[in-house]
């Protein structure tokens, strides 16, 4: 028996799926293929096979060291795994053992940045066939089966802002007398000067690498809809059409790393660091657009056919049916709790300042920029939905999109309603979201409703690592060389 049927994982269907790849690895002359796993920070990590290697690591594994799971930012590892009781408290891990990676047939790609190049994603698994409940795909999909059972099926689309420039030295970078650990990004200049929002004269002059941006995610299957110019200097924003959560999440993580390859080979760095480390630049932050379905009839389950009798347009059941507005409510309830799954880099918190379009306050509005959450639609519109603007560029989708539903089942399993939408975003009304990356991890460990949806030991493990890069930052002599180096050159 393979390793993956051990798992529990190799039916019929899986069969056509591997089946299916291998004839297109065959028929495409592929030479390799990349078998690649998501880590904590969103970062797609893995081993590069031959061809004649595809079959068999699909049906027995490849290895990887479970140390990959316990990194910080910088790639350090956050517990001494060679001393005895180093990993206590993490079953399974210990002494820099192996783990299996299973990847999943169907989602094989070839790559159009990499000649000959195939692509497919894996999720680890102890030796023992039991799955590693740490890897963050898992938290995602735990979170949409306690979805399911209530009846529900999560939609999402993106809106990701993020910078792209030009490289034009990468001496600091890869000359291997200044190698540092983490190293030093490359010198880059912009690709459009800023401050003209959706100028098109920047986006023709910027059309070289956006054309490598579509291309490549156009390639790769990707529902790019549009590319835009944002604000800030070098800053643009991609934005894709509605999916399922799962396929929404496994998208953001494949178009980060696409792009910022694809971008490299043709001399450019694309960076999805909140606040890159220049003067007069704009933040960049993720916003989600989420709205929940009925599993049996695919009807959107914030749709309000009219306005609750005797409501005004202040109210959330004005515009949201009941359903979205205990949604709605439990994102607010959370919203401290939640911003170290959102804004996970110690950068980030740079982004929340007044009349940023960013938020500051745990405040919602009705189609309100300004406003941690904006619910967009009208009665009667199927496309009614709440968009997070709370989230950096930066975060791991999966436990994003996993806090979205643990706090939103929340508020509609304890029937909690919203407050009255706010006008003023930036006044002195609302609770205050974290300033800091140690300030959000506090209020996650004092959120016990978040604790129990995730997990005290997946909790556990999450604010160790990220306490790990907080301290650091506190620790650097200088910040943004700190910054520099563990996000620019990185993320």
């Amino acid at each position: 028996m393979s390793f993956a049927a051990r798992c529990g994982l190799h039916d019929a269907a899986r069969e056509q799926a591997l089946q299916h790849a291998s004839h297109l690895l065959a028929s495409s002359g592929i030479e390799l293929v990349r078998f690649a796993w998501c880590d904590l920070h969103g970062v797609l990590r893995g081993k590069t096979l031959v061809a004649s290697a595809f079959e068999k690591a699909l049906h027995e594994g490849v290895g990887l060291v479970s140390t990959l799971l316990l990194k910080d930012t910088s790639d350090r590892t956050a517990w001494k795994v060679f001393e005895p009781g180093g990993t206590a408290g993490l079953p399974g891990f210990g002494f820099a053992n192996n783990l299996l990676l299973l990847a999943d047939p169907a989602s094989f790609r070839q790559l159009p940045w990499a000649a000959a190049t195939g692509w497919v994603q894996g999720q680890p698994w102890f030796q023992d066939g039991t799955p590693v409940e740490l890897d963050t795909r898992r938290v995602l999909q735990r979170a949409l089966a306690r979805l399911a059972d209530a009846g529900f099926a999560m939609q999402c689309g993106l809106e990701v802002e993020f910078h792209i420039y030009r490289i034009e030295d990468t001496q600091a970078q890869l000359d291997p007398q200044l190698a540092d650990w983490p190293g030093a990004p490359p010198r880059v200049s912009l690709v459009h000067p800023g401050y003209n929002l959706l100028a098109e004269g920047w986006a023709d002059l910027a059309e070289e690498p956006l054309r490598i941006v579509q291309r490549t995610a156009q390639a790769l299957g990707l529902p790019l809809l549009s590319l835009e110019i944002e604000l800030g200097p070098s800053q643009v924003e991609a934005v894709f059409d509605v999916t399922d959560a799962l396929t929404a999440a496994d998208n953001m993580v494949l178009f980060r790393s696409a792009v910022k390859q694809a971008l490299r080979r043709a001399g450019y760095h694309a960076t999805f660091m909140c606040r890159p480390p220049f003067p007069n630049i704009m933040s960049s932050g993720w916003h989600l657009h989420q709205s929940l379905v009925d599993a049996r009839t695919g009807r959107n389950a914030f749709l309000r056919d009219a306005p609750a009798p005797g409501s005004t347009p202040a109210r959330a059941d004005h515009t949201l049916s009941e359903t979205g507005e205990r949604y709605l409510a439990g994102l607010l309830a959370h919203a401290r709790g939640m911003a170290a799954f959102c804004t996970p880099t110690a950068n980030g918190y740079g982004r929340f300042r007044p009349n940023a379009l960013a938020p500051q306050a745990v405040l919602w509005g009705r189609d309100n920029r300004g406003a941690m959450l904006r619910v967009i639609g009208e009665c009667g519109d199927r496309g009614t939905r709440i968009e997070n603007r709370i989230g950096e560029p930066a975060a791991n989708p999966y436990l994003y999109l996993a806090s979205q539903v643990h706090a939103g089942l929340d508020g509609i399993a304890r029937g909690l309603r919203a407050p009255a939408a706010t006008d003023a975003p930036y006044g002195s009304a609302g609770e205050r979201l974290p300033t800091s990356l140690g300030e959000a991890l506090q209020a996650l460990r004092a959120d016990p409703g978040l604790c129990t949806a995730f997990g005290a030991s997946f909790v556990d493990y999450f604010v160790r690592i990220k306490e790990s890069e907080q301290r650091r930052f506190e620790e650097a002599a200088d910040p943004d060389e700190f910054q520099r180096r563990e996000y620019f050159s990185r993320i």
